[in-house]
């Protein structure tokens, strides 16, 4: 541990400095416009990795946008880790929000600000650091390969298909992901549970064209007006999903485990504090942890319809859009889900309006073991970093590629971040604090020791 936090120390302001080189690429994956940055961002990320030590790294077309393999194989007798990561990154709007250009990194108090500072890039470059580090320190002691995505912010289109191609070329003992947060910087924990995903759009037409308010209305139906009715039908005054059939899958948690996950400190003072609200809104009989993390939900993502320009424009739509997701928790299929929304919300549509539901991107929900050689190595790895056991957690987020890597991989993962709520992914002002980065570098460095030995048991 001594060399770890030495090497970590003398390299500090060189691994911020090449961070924030990393973070002023704007590898945005869901805008066309931005296609040439991610690639540059993949290449970015080949050299990082041949400079830290692999023997190869390359970087793969597909339909879409590059995957990087990379490796080092020092003995093929010893275990195998691969790391997984994503180097995309979501839209910075709205601009506007932003105390700072999204794509010109700032360190303030402790944090640095730019998007895709702590989803994915930053932890992702964890990994290459404590790889250089253990290279350098001639300490590494089992084999390791990184597979570093551009589409995960866009639903992984290609990876299923890379990953089916390469089964033999992505072998490996156990698969590493830092994608996930801690509960906090003195509180370590590790995330043994995701939510799985079903995301759909919704279009609701009404007349043939955009109408004058003034004539038509009172007697044309409303697409704008319909949808909102149509969404607020979908969940009853206790907050439950009225989507029939939707909660027959869901595995019911014990009382054990809930109260296990009801040990994780929280505040509900310091969480509407964060969030600027007065009170919080969710399922009846469930905690805010629960609610975040066990059960599944269904919400609105986006909405629009009519006219949004400044001024006025006195219109009655001919289209409404909604943009709508759905959690999902251990045995709920996201497939089943998708095609139960659209049977219900067909279903409720009034005669006077058409409907077209579309779906887009989902994912398996996800229960890791704690009893895993994994997780153990994991477990005392941020116990040596951090000076306290972590506490096991369940994520409300989904990365669907877990499924995919133990389906087509037959590859367990320990899901190994550092981030923190409070850090803003997706939104304006996404940061990531130094502390972590650094914290966590030592931490994988640690996880490469542990696991080797243990695993060689």
């Amino acid at each position: 541990m001594k060399e770890i936090k030495e090497y970590v120390n003398a390299n500090k302001q060189r691994f911020i400095d090449e961070l924030v080189e990393f973070l002023t690429i704007p590898s945005v994956s869901a805008d066309s416009k931005y296609k040439a940055d991610v690639e540059r961002a993949a290449e970015w990320v080949k050299k990082s990795l041949l400079n830290a030590g692999a023997d190869k790294a390359e970087v793969h077309p597909t339909k879409g946008h590059p995957i990087i393999f990379g490796e080092k194989i020092i003995d093929k007798k010893l275990p195998t880790i691969l790391v997984y990561g994503h180097y995309d990154v979501q839209p910075p709007d709205p601009l506007d929000l932003w105390h700072s250009p999204p794509f010109k990194p700032v360190i303030k108090d402790g944090k640095i600000y730019a998007r895709g500072a702590c989803d994915d890039k930053g932890q992702v470059y964890m990994h290459v650091k404590a790889f250089e580090l253990m290279m350098k320190k001639s300490m590494l002691p089992c084999n390791v390969k990184f597979l570093i995505e551009g589409e995960e912010e866009v639903g992984s289109e290609s990876l299923g298909g890379f990953v089916k191609k390469n089964k033999r070329m992505l072998e490996a003992d156990i698969i590493l992901i830092s994608d996930t947060d801690i509960i906090a910087n003195d509180v370590p924990s590790i995330t043994i549970g995701l939510r799985g995903l079903s995301y759909v759009q919704v279009e609701v037409t009404g007349p043939n064209r955009d109408l004058h308010s003034g004539v038509y209305g009172g007697a044309v139906p409303n697409p704008i007006n319909v949808l909102c009715e149509m969404i607020d039908s979908l969940k009853d005054k206790d907050g439950h999903i009225t989507i029939p059939g939707f909660y027959k899958d869901v595995v019911k948690v014990s009382p054990k485990d809930r109260k296990e996950l009801n040990r994780a400190p929280f505040s509900l003072k310091e969480y509407k504090k964060d969030l600027d609200i007065n009170d919080i809104r969710g399922e009846k009989g469930y905690t805010t942890l629960e609610r975040t993390s066990i059960r599944p939900t269904l919400d609105v993502n986006g909405i629009w319809g009519g006219y949004t320009g400044e001024g006025s424009k006195t219109v009655i739509a001919s289209k409404a859009y909604a943009k709508i997701s759905m959690r999902l928790v251990p045995n709920q299929d996201p497939d089943k889900m998708t095609e139960l929304f659209s049977k219900h919300f067909q279903k409720i549509a009034p005669k006077s309006v058409k409907v077209k539901v579309t779906p887009h991107h989902g994912g398996a929900p996800v229960l890791l073991e704690t009893t895993s050689v994994g997780y153990k190595a994991a477990s005392k790895a941020m116990e040596t970093t951090f000076g306290k056991k972590p506490i096991p957690t369940r994520s409300g987020g989904s990365i669907p590629i877990v499924a995919l890597f133990s389906k087509e991989l037959g590859i367990d993962s320990i899901l190994f971040g550092f981030g923190l709520n409070s850090d803003n992914i997706h939104s304006p002002n996404e940061h990531y604090g130094v502390f972590n980065y650094l914290k966590g570098i030592e931490t994988i460095a640690l996880f490469y020791q542990n696991y080797a030995e243990m695993a060689s048991k």
